[in-house]
C-alpha cells in the first residue's frame, strides 16, 4: 500500500476517533501491516487532524531500526503484530471504557453486540502504563485469544484484519462500556 492511500486511511479512522471522543487532541496511534513493515502515527501527532509528515514507516523485525519518530507506544504495536495475525492496530483512549477499566479487572459486555463482537475484554495492570515492555508482553499475549484489551487507567489496543474492523471494535467497546456503566449506575448486577 503506498504512503497516500495510507495516509487517507490514517485520516478518516483519526478524525472520527477524535469526534466521538475516543481519543482526546494529541492521544492515540494508529498502526497498519504492510509486509515486514509497518505504517504508524507519528509520536505527538494530531490524529484528528493529520497530515503527509504525521505517518511514518518502520521495520516489523527485531533486528530492523525504528523510525526515529514512530509513535511512542511502538513496542507495544510491534509485539503485537510479532505474536498476532493482526494486519491493523488502533490505540485509544475511550473514556467509559478506561473508567470501567478502574473498577473491572475483565470488561464483560451486557449488551448483545458486545457480547457477539468483543467477548470478554482483559485489564492489564502495569506498573508502567504508557509505551513500557510490561504492556506490550501483555497486550500481545492477551490479544492471540481477545479482540482487544485495556490497560487500566490509560486506553485500548484493538487489533483487527483491517482499520475499519480494529475502528469497529474500539467503538463497539466504548460503547458497550457505557451501557455497562449506565446498567450499574441503575442498580444492575450480572446474573451469575
Amino acid at each position: 500500500m503506498d504512503r497516500l492511500k495510507v495516509l487517507e486511511s490514517f485520516q478518516w479512522v483519526g478524525r472520527d476517533l477524535y469526534y466521538l471522543g475516543l481519543i482526546t487532541s494529541h492521544a492515540g496511534n494508529i498502526s497498519l501491516r504492510c509486509g515486514e513493515w509497518i505504517w504508524i502515527t507519528r509520536t505527538g501527532s494530531m490524529l484528528g487532524r493529520l497530515g503527509p509528515d504525521d505517518v511514518v514507516e518502520t521495520p516489523l523485525s527485531a533486528g530492523g531500526s525504528a523510525h526515529p519518530m514512530a509513535s511512542m507506544e511502538l513496542p507495544v504495536h510491534l509485539a503485537i503484530y510479532r505474536a498476532t495475525s493482526a494486519q491493523a492496530i488502533l490505540h485509544a483512549h475511550p473514556p467509559s471504557a478506561v473508567a470501567l477499566s478502574l473498577i473491572d479487572d475483565t470488561i464483560v459486555p451486557a449488551d448483545s453486540e458486545g457480547g457477539y463482537i468483543l467477548g470478554k475484554v482483559p485489564v492489564i495492570v502495569a506498573s508502567n502504563v504508557v509505551a513500557s515492555q510490561e504492556v506490550a508482553d501483555h497486550a500481545s499475549s492477551l490479544l492471540q485469544a481477545h479482540r482487544a484489551v485495556l490497560v487500566k487507567g490509560h486506553g485500548s489496543f484493538a487489533a483487527g484484519g483491517s482499520l475499519e474492523e480494529a475502528f469497529g471494535i474500539t467503538t463497539t467497546l466504548e460503547a458497550s462500556a457505557k451501557i455497562l456503566l449506565l446498567a450499574k449506575a441503575a442498580g444492575w448486577r450480572p446474573s451469575q
